[in-house]
């Protein structure tokens, strides 16, 4: 009995472990995920370095996007951050 109230301490540590780091990172993690694999073309993004553009092709992990008239650059499919939606 000594031992359990031993630990009790360190099972509620954690317990709100968990709760208030591993959950969140993992669901962050799943929504990134889904986020990189419904890319399409003709969406708008924004990149993790700050540059937006339109994707004009998708090539496996490598997107072609259109930063200006006549400028496009390869990206890697990880390299995108957001998708901007018509309203922003």
């Amino acid at each position: 009995m000594e031992n359990l109230a031993g630990l009790t301490p360190l099972m509620l540590l954690f317990v709100l472990f968990y709760f208030l780091i591993i959950r969140p990172q993992t669901q962050q993690q799943k929504k990134r995920k889904e986020l990189l694999s419904s890319l399409r073309e003709g969406d708008k993004i924004r990149t993790i370095s700050g540059v937006y553009g339109t994707i004009e092709k998708i090539k496996e992990d490598v997107l072609t996007v259109q930063v200006a008239d006549n400028v496009r650059i390869r990206l890697a499919r990880f390299g995108v951050e957001s998708v901007i939606k018509e309203n922003e």
